[in-house]
């Protein structure tokens, strides 16, 4: 597959929302909340959709759920905005499978995580990577998310990596605002920089990124949208004044392991029913004055 890098890199720039699973009471898939999620996101100006990743559940979603979720979204957007799938895994295997399967969907390109657990080398992350790039031909956008998966992409694996024709960018979680510059001199201007973390997105892209994969977007499209708008014109007094204001609901969506916030935040606002997989569980009771407070102060904003 040949491809544009120009029109790719602009086709996945802004804001992105990290979509969740909706969920029934017995924890099947809940296709109707699904599409009226879909339906507010894109209404609301978001520029790309990310199914399946970690805030999508994808750890305990089985592979026929998860290729059936992607393709429904896929489905569902109908190429008013691309549609990422995560497909990163811990096996190699498994990721050129679930690589495959978004491909079969439509996605326009895949989110792939830096393989959790194992701890791999720099040389083992390289060649895991290669792997699956030379097993699909879609877009890759590299994961990296040091506080989940234990391995870090360093910056000089990530300069050889952006080397293959397919692997287009990467989203950035550590939280780390030197990483944009030190990305930037190692890598082509093409090369997409996401911010994968909301406390520090602001930053991230006025320091030169490109965008945010963003948590807080699944309950603020609107605001994390025109937070992303501002920060990339470089727009930084107007952006971090908007960040600030974000920053309750940010915090608030931290208070326990993502999803379990974002998910009972969009259950208080009516968008999803109460349900999230073992072994994560509802947010606590302690924390939800803090959850509803944040909501109130948002409802401002959006």
């Amino acid at each position: 597959m040949s491809y544009n890098v120009t029109i790719t890199m602009k086709k996945f720039t802004g804001s992105q929302v990290a979509l969740v699973t909706p969920m029934h009471e017995d924890g099947s898939i809940d296709w109707e909340s699904t599409a009226k999620l879909l339906e507010w996101q894109i209404s609301s100006g978001t520029d790309v959709i990310l199914a399946v990743g970690t805030t999508g559940e994808s750890p305990t979603l089985s592979h026929q759920e998860h290729n059936e979720f992607v393709a429904y979204v896929v489905d569902k957007v109908a190429g008013r905005i691309p549609v990422i799938a995560g497909t990163g895994s811990n096996s190699t295997v498994e990721a050129i499978e679930l690589s495959q399967n978004a491909q079969e969907s439509g996605v326009d390109a895949a989110l792939s995580v830096v393989p959790y657990y194992n701890r791999p080398t720099q040389t083992g992350l390289i060649r895991h990577f290669a792997e699956i790039t030379k097993n699909s031909d879609i877009p890759h956008i590299l994961y990296n998310v040091p506080s989940r998966t234990v391995a870090d992409i360093l910056p000089d694996t990530v300069a050889e990596l952006a080397e293959y024709k397919n692997i287009i960018g990467i989203k950035e979680a550590t939280g780390d605002i030197s990483r944009v510059a030190k990305l930037r001199s190692l890598c082509s201007d093409n090369f997409i920089l996401l911010s994968g973390d909301d406390n520090t997105c602001c930053e991230f892209m006025l320091a030169g990124g490109d965008g945010c994969m963003s948590v807080t977007a699944n309950i603020a499209p609107a605001s994390i949208s025109k937070l992303c708008r501002l920060a990339t014109e470089n727009q930084a007094d107007a952006a971090r004044k908007l960040q600030e204001e974000l920053m309750p609901i940010h915090d608030a969506i931290g208070l326990e392991s993502n999803p379990i916030a974002v998910k009972y935040a969009l259950f208080l606002k009516k968008k999803i029913q109460n349900s999230i997989r073992l072994p994560l569980t509802t947010l606590t009771d302690a924390h939800i004055p803090q959850l509803k407070s944040a909501l109130e102060l948002l409802d401002n904003l959006e």
